[in-house]
């Protein structure tokens, strides 16, 4: 009987220290998963360092000749859109996919959406509730005179670059499409904030529109079942959304492209990973032959 307990004993003793070491083992072994790197620009046009988090691509080396298309992403976050979209981006970019190339993402990190997104405004009361907004000449500015040459400068791009934004960031990449076009060549556009300054952006020219505008700009288009906007005259986004996509139809010149895309199944708090996915098939559309 001695020998029996003595017996159990040493199987618990060693039973008891190999989980012990095991334990010890995948503590020692654990490491972070990393997704991209965290870079950081000093702004004059905005007078703030901005964050910068960058997806690249499998296989990326900065030594190397290749170079990728951007995608800019508006409200990039780790705790907003920057996963999940650059998810989209890593998944379409497989190769038994290949709906996307491989590509860098560069989601801008939010400050201040409201002071960055939008244009002044007309309407007293949106100035009375949101106090810091009208600053996205600045912000448009820090597009054009510094993220995009520090990205370029500092990564293998290509002349491809995508702009991604919902909501404020749509209304923001709408202004950038009508006043400064050439920033990008793809533009998406989901739920866009139209109702800003009573649509005033829906009544403005551009010279997207214009015979002679020669740039090609493929430009998509989406909205969920949405309903009223937070204003005092009652405005519906789903027809703002298709305001704007008929004011882009009208264009006289053969280098812009569009699609608009409708969601009845989304929100606007639903909409943005669905309708991204989707243009990716509008952009790359995949020969089936």
């Amino acid at each position: 009987m001695n020998n029996f307990y003595a017996l159990a004993f040493s199987l618990l003793f060693f039973t008891s220290i190999f989980s012990q070491k095991n334990k010890t083992k995948i503590v020692e072994t654990s490491k972070p998963f990393v997704l991209g790197v965290i870079d950081e620009i000093q702004s004059k046009e905005l007078g703030e360092k901005r964050i910068l988090n960058i997806y690249l691509p499998e296989g990326y080396k900065g030594e190397e000749a290749t170079k990728y298309p951007v995608i800019y992403l508006l409200d990039g976050s780790a705790d907003e859109d920057f996963i999940h979209i650059s998810g989209l981006v890593q998944f379409n970019s497989f190769e038994w996919i290949n709906q996307v190339p491989k590509s860098i993402v560069v989601g801008i990190a939010t400050v201040d959406r409201r002071r960055d997104f939008t244009f002044p405004t007309t309407v007293e009361n949106d100035k009375t509730r949101f106090p810091t907004t009208g600053h996205s000449d600045q912000f448009i500015a820090f597009i054009e005179k510094e993220l995009q040459p520090f990205i370029d400068k500092k990564y293998k791009t290509n002349e491809s670059k995508m702009i991604i934004g919902q909501s404020l960031g749509g209304l923001l990449e709408t202004e950038i499409l009508f006043k400064k076009p050439s920033l990008f060549n793809k533009y998406v556009i989901v739920s866009p904030s139209l109702w800003w300054d009573n649509g005033s952006l829906l009544n403005s020219d551009s010279e997207i529109l214009k015979e002679n505008f020669n740039q090609k700009i493929e430009i998509y288009i989406a909205v969920g079942k949405e309903g009223l906007t937070p204003t005092a005259i009652p405005r519906v986004m789903e027809v703002d959304a298709n305001l704007l996509a008929e004011k882009i139809k009208l264009s006289k010149s053969k280098n812009i492209k569009l699609y608009f895309d409708y969601f009845p199944e989304e929100n606007h708090g639903t909409i943005l990973h669905p309708a991204v996915a989707n243009s990716f098939k509008f952009f790359y559309p995949i020969d089936k032959k």
